[in-house]
């Protein structure tokens, strides 16, 4: 019997820590949806104002993706690795004591900062420490543990609200993080010397973080002040203006944010569209089961996170099993095409099982779809993103492609729940249950028929060769065995 040399015993316990830093921010995600009744209620939130405490986290996260990705590129993926886990941990706390909406709504905030720095680091350590099929198997590990994240969070919201109080969603983060902060500064590789010898383009930073933050705020005011109101209004034009000029600045500077030439990668950019389709379809999608399940059925916060389950635990299979051996054989235009696509069917089943005196049996056949499906993207998307950037870049085209996943998110947010919410007024307490119905209906369908186009906008990517790209991983496979490819 065969031991594991140290050298894979490191590389194991690595990936463990990458994964756990995605399952952690995936629990967040989603932790958060469960127990929006409660909070929302204890803190006074209106039915639209709500989704502040979802989109204060996304655009934070969102505005500062460049930022952090630039960061985790001059100053060290490991660095800004345990940077945004620590505001990740702070953030969780004050949020768990926040006593009304503007302490709730600032924690989420910093917990936006946290992501925006981990988020991209942990994509660009995955990138630059596996190459081959390890690359493959490692990206696959990582979404499954996004997934699996997806599930827990759904459960553990649930789990806490019920027994304990909302402000438990939050407590959980700090445990979380210390699991990860304790080992990984010997664990992970040390980081080089920070490069600050070609400056950090601070003028394109700001532009991009206010801009971007601008318009996602301006997204998620229009359904409640009005898509007239001078706030919405002033926040959408200030952002595209700060954005035009980012641009501008990033041609004319000798060390971008942002390197423009990026933007002619193909993978990159055909995966920046997808992810802006897919997570705009996700987070209405998201919002309507919730909505769904709770005012509608009337399940208690941990019965709707146990109708999360299928779903999610299904996404694992697909991400951690199905995800590479559909990309080995078919290829990643394929899989990625296909994700989309099924995805989208399942989302459509879901919302055609709803209805007023229905139950989670019908809700069934659609979420075990659903999840298949967004296990096959969310691995194949990102594996396309990072593709044919430099390992000094990887930061930076991880957070491209997160940026345009948040705002997707923020997009998803503001239309999809403004048509689940046009077919009543008031509170869901007061609304007919049946007018609620309509409008979630609605909102999902939407959603499943934009995640089918971007299904035919994935097939942008131009078609690999799933044999020649195995001969190339089955000689990578006898080259990860030396010592020089171990992480550490």
């Amino acid at each position: 019997m065969t031991t594991a040399t140290p050298a894979k015993k490191r590389t194991a316990l690595v990936l463990f820590l990458l994964a756990f830093s995605q399952f952690i921010i995936s629990v967040d995600y989603n932790i958060v949806y469960v127990a929006l009744p409660d909070i929302g209620e204890d803190l006074g939130f209106s039915a639209q104002s709500l989704q502040w405490v979802v989109s204060a986290y996304a655009v934070a996260f969102g505005g500062l993706l460049l930022f952090g990705g630039r960061a985790v590129d001059r100053l060290g993926a490991r660095r800004l690795l345990i940077a945004g886990l620590g505001f990740y941990a702070v953030a969780s706390l004050a949020g768990g004591f926040a006593t009304n909406q503007g302490l709730l709504i600032a924690a989420r905030l910093v917990q936006g900062l946290g992501g925006a720095l981990l988020f991209p680091a942990v994509l660009a350590l995955i990138a630059t420490s596996f190459e081959g099929a390890q690359r493959n198997k490692a990206f696959a590990v990582w979404g499954s543990a996004g997934s699996l994240g997806l599930a827990a969070g759904a459960l553990l919201g649930g789990v806490l609200t019920d027994l304990a109080s909302w402000r438990w969603v939050f407590f959980i983060n700090i445990p979380l993080a210390l699991i990860i902060l304790i080992p990984a500064p010997k664990a992970i590789r040390p980081d080089g010397p920070a490069n600050f010898s070609s400056g950090f383009d601070l003028p394109a930073a700001l532009l991009s973080t206010v801009g971007v933050s601008a318009i996602v705020t301006g997204l998620v005011t229009g359904p409640e002040k009005g898509w007239g109101d001078s706030l919405t209004l002033g926040a959408l034009v200030l952002g595209a203006v700060l954005l035009i000029a980012f641009f501008i600045t990033e041609s004319k500077t000798r060390n971008p944010l942002m390197p423009l030439r990026l933007l002619k990668n193909r993978p990159l950019v055909v995966a920046m569209s997808v992810l802006f389709v897919f997570q705009t379809a996700l987070a209405g999608a998201y919002y309507v089961f919730t909505t769904y399940v709770q005012p509608v059925l009337g399940y208690s916060p941990i019965q709707a996170g146990l109708a999360f389950l299928p779903l999610t635990l299904v996404s694992i299979i697909g991400a951690g099993k199905l995800a590479p051996k559909f990309m080995e054989r078919f290829g990643m235009r394929a899989t990625l095409s296909t994700g989309m696509v099924v995805n989208g069917i399942g989302i459509a089943l879901t919302i055609l099982g709803m209805s007023t005196g229905g139950s989670f049996y019908a809700l069934l056949p659609g979420s075990i779809v659903w999840g298949i499906g967004g296990g096959l993207v969310f691995v194949s998307v990102f594996a396309s993103a990072s593709s044919g950037v430099t390992a000094e870049e990887q930061g930076v085209a991880g957070a491209m492609a997160s940026t345009s996943q948040q705002i997707g998110g923020a997009v998803g947010l503001a239309v999809l729940v403004a048509i689940a919410n046009s077919t009543f007024s008031g509170t869901y307490a007061e609304a007919a249950k049946s007018d609620i119905l309509d409008g979630l209906q609605l909102a999902g369908l939407i959603g499943a028929g934009l995640l089918v186009l971007g299904g035919i906008l994935a097939l942008a990517l131009k078609k690999d060769n799933p044999a020649a790209t195995a001969a190339v991983e089955s000689a990578t496979e006898a080259a990860d065995k030396e010592p020089q490819h171990a992480i550490g």
